[in-house]
């Protein structure tokens, strides 16, 4: 039996592509402080809350610890509330970006553009907004940075937040591409479990946000994808699935 060949990359965005959290937990406090709340996320709040995909979801899990009341809010007022609190939010994450507070990290373009070359196929599996991927990778690849995937699937294609695995399935079935073609990249015990249920191999690379998770069924676990070449990816690929055929 043949093993498969190595055909696609799948990424997840916030945390993997780029460190994007601090600028995230910053923005959501400017946030908070404009709606005329309270509330500020420190790092090792924003640290637990990050286990919770989606920053509505985020914001509607933290009201629900802080206050008890919540069931007694209008669903729909509820929604309207923490809507606009997200949209400031987004606003802020965006101004950050352009002003320069947000990177790719390192290795992340070289692989990028040298799997490109080698023609694999490039698809976004995340469960941030349209917006937020634009902004980063606008700034970061360039305008014509959407030319390099050919399948982008996020918050508004795929509602379930991982550790679900929809934004995974939905990506594969647009590549028309098995799993076992496929590698996928996180940084987070959820995003991890998403594509594993995706029955995606799987390489991680932890930020200082997700270093504590348990990465227990990763491919690889690396500090970053700097030095990570092409041949390295399919070296990997093969030999998990050889591995798997004994």
């Amino acid at each position: 039996m043949t093993s498969p060949r190595l055909r696609a990359l799948i990424f997840d965005v916030d945390g993997t592509l780029a460190d994007t959290e601090q600028a995230h937990r910053a923005a959501f406090n400017e946030a908070f402080a404009e709606a005329g709340l309270d509330w500020h996320w420190d790092e090792p709040l924003y640290m637990r809350l990050l286990e919770v995909s989606g920053g509505k979801e985020r914001i509607t899990h933290y009201w629900r610890e802080v206050r008890g009341d919540i069931k007694a809010i209008d669903a729909g007022a509820l929604a309207d509330t923490v809507q606009r609190i997200h949209d400031h939010k987004t606003a802020a994450y965006e101004r950050r970006v352009h002003e320069g507070s947000v990177q790719l990290r390192p290795g992340v373009l070289k692989l990028i553009e040298s799997a490109h070359r080698d023609g694999l196929r490039l698809a976004i599996a995340t469960t941030t907004s349209p917006v937020n991927i634009a902004t980063l990778l606008r700034a970061a690849m360039g305008p014509a940075w959407s030319t390099y995937f050919d399948v982008i699937e996020d918050a508004t294609t795929a509602p379930h937040k991982k550790p679900h695995p929809q934004v995974y399935v939905q990506t594969l079935q647009r590549l028309q591409l098995p799993p076992a073609e496929c590698l996928a990249f996180e940084d987070s015990a959820n995003g991890l479990k998403a594509a594993r249920a995706a029955r995606l191999l799987t390489l991680v690379t932890p930020n200082p946000f997700t270093a504590h998770h348990d990465f227990s069924g990763a491919l690889r676990i690396l500090p970053s994808l700097q030095g990570t070449i092409v041949a390295d990816l399919r070296h990997w690929h093969a030999a998990a699935h050889a591995q798997e055929q004994h």
